[in-house]
């Protein structure tokens, strides 16, 4: 009788840790403490146009999960970068467990960001929204390689895509959106083409269009906003 009673507690024992195990690995991902941050570079830029903010970022209590640079092909439609980057942030969400990310852009980046907020169903997956530097209204500036890129036409002032991006509401869903530009980017012409309709708009001095994403001060503004 008693090694009957111990062949019995032996197998529920087995079958609990087995159910637990189950349980274990079929769990979602834990919640991030923070919203992840998804970095965007901009024309002729690449992930690593981020690495000192992202270091910034981990320093102020970030997980290195927690603070993601997209990677792409600058010289395609922004729309095709927009459809990546709605792929990347849903593989942000899975590997975090987070609901939302924080979508932080430089430059061009914020083209296809915007594409994907306002056509790609972004708004239900952004928390915040930040262009540093963005061409959101286009810039004359993109003449040089309007010819060679697709992304870089898209980019030009008056462009049919940024006709198309920036009709009806510029700052759509409940995402809370912010735009730092500088009044000496020579990349932007004019300065204000940065500026975004409904957004929280800083002028924050005179920074290059190439520093915007790696400035410490700037740094600080945005990530009190996302905070």
């Amino acid at each position: 009788m008693q090694r009957r009673m111990r062949r019995i507690a032996t197998a529920l024992a087995a079958t609990a840790s087995t159910l637990l195990l189950s349980l274990t690995l079929s769990a979602p991902a834990r919640a991030a403490t923070h919203n992840p941050v998804v970095f965007v570079h901009g024309l002729s830029s690449s992930s690593s146009s981020w690495d000192e903010w992202r270091g910034y970022f981990q320093a102020d209590g970030y997980t290195s999960s927690e603070v993601y640079a997209v990677s792409y092909d600058w010289s395609k439609s922004n729309a095709t970068t927009a459809a990546q980057l709605r792929t990347e942030i849903q593989n942000v969400l899975a590997r975090t467990g987070a609901s939302k990310v924080d979508l932080v852009v430089h430059s061009m980046g914020a083209l296809s960001s915007r594409y994907y907020l306002k056509n790609l169903g972004g708004t239900t997956y952004v928390d915040d929204f930040v262009s540093t530097a963005g061409t959101n209204h286009g810039t004359t500036v993109a003449g040089w390689c309007r010819w060679l890129y697709t992304s870089c036409a898209e980019m030009y002032t008056g462009s049919s895509f940024l006709s198309s991006l920036n009709s009806g509401d510029e700052t759509p869903g409940s995402v809370s959106y912010a735009s730092y530009w500088s009044n000496c980017d020579d990349a932007l012409t004019p300065d204000t083409t940065a500026i975004l309709s409904g957004a929280t708009n800083v002028e924050v001095g005179c920074i290059s269009h190439q520093d915007m994403n790696n400035d410490y001060g700037v740094y600080q503004q945005v990530r009190n906003f996302i905070a």
